[in-house]
């Protein structure tokens, strides 16, 4: 079995995710405080007993979402999971790439945590509220919603942000394109095309400014090489130098996710099964679309060690 991990990205949040590891774990209690202690911030408290309205706040997802994946990831070590020995590639949905490079070495925990702070805060600010949106198309393959964007720019933008699966693929930029490109997606046979809730346009050009904080606060991390190749969101393909992490990184703010891509990049070098770690189950229903053939678990809670294990014992 040729095994990759992936750690999932904004929207998998959930008041909650991560209590039942921290409660049974002291590997991962000890994830929860170190993310609280380098944000100077009890975000455990807000994930465990806070309103979802502010977990939702882009600042407090991202570090939080990356808490869950490095908790659920060194239970998974505890229990015998060695990165080297039984991992081909790792990949991370967006803010994901952030835990997956945690967990493979190249960042520490706190940066991690601090830098996803820095990009949540500079992503929320790039553009005002209410000026951005995203949208999801259903139904529509890749080439399809390009000509949808295309058509519905109208000198504003409009730029696919995630290409998720075949027929899931989100649309980012000024609100008013971002309408327009909902009614064209369905005037040509759309399944479904909607606003998604989210408090800014993500992954397009109206992103720059945040691109720019975020060199500058990549710049003066340490970052080691990963233990195993990531399979990086902009390139769809792998990557281990550490001048390339930074740049990719910084690039990834502005471009698109090619999360298609990317997994149909691991299934064409061998992938037979993918472990996602964190919260949700988000890219193990995405892989499962992707390829029958692969055997995809999610691993975030206790009672998911038996499945999760299989995958490397």
């Amino acid at each position: 079995m040729t095994l990759s991990l992936t750690f999932p990205g904004q929207g998998s949040q959930a008041i909650g995710m991560g209590k039942e590891l921290a409660e049974n774990y002291a590997e991962a209690k000890a994830v929860f405080d170190e993310v609280d202690e380098a944000l100077g911030q009890k975000l455990s408290d807000l994930m465990w007993g806070g309103t979802a309205e502010d977990l939702t706040l882009t600042q407090n997802t991202q570090p939080a979402l990356m808490a869950v994946s490095l908790a659920a990831f060194r239970v998974l070590e505890k229990e015998g999971l060695v990165l080297k020995e039984h991992v081909s590639f790792i990949a991370g949905h967006s803010l994901g790439e952030y835990s997956a490079l945690a967990a493979a070495g190249s960042l520490s925990i706190s940066d991690a945590a601090r830098l996803l702070r820095i990009r949540g805060e500079a992503m929320q600010q790039a553009v005002p509220v209410g000026q951005g949106a995203m949208a999801v198309i259903l139904g529509h393959d890749f080439a399809t919603v390009e000509e949808v964007a295309n058509l519905a720019s109208q000198g504003a933008v409009c730029e696919i942000a995630n290409d998720n699966a075949a027929a899931q693929i989100v649309v980012s930029g000024d609100k008013s394109a971002i309408e327009r490109a909902i009614d064209i997606a369905k005037s040509k046979g759309a399944k479904r095309a909607m606003l998604l809730p989210v408090s800014a346009p993500f992954h397009c050009q109206l992103m720059a400014p945040a691109s720019e904080v975020m060199q500058e606060a990549l710049s003066s991390v340490a970052i080691s090489a990963p233990a195993v190749p990531l399979i990086a969101n902009v390139v769809a393909g792998p990557i281990l130098e550490v001048s390339e992490i930074r740049s990719r990184l910084v690039e990834q703010v502005s471009g698109s996710v090619r999360w298609r891509e990317s997994m149909q990049w691991m299934l064409d070098n061998g992938v037979t099964a993918q472990l996602e770690i964190g919260a949700g189950k988000v890219l193990t229903g995405l892989m499962k679309r992707l390829s029958k053939d692969v055997t995809s678990v999610n691993f975030d809670a206790p009672a998911a060690l038996k499945a999760a294990k299989s995958l490397w014992t």
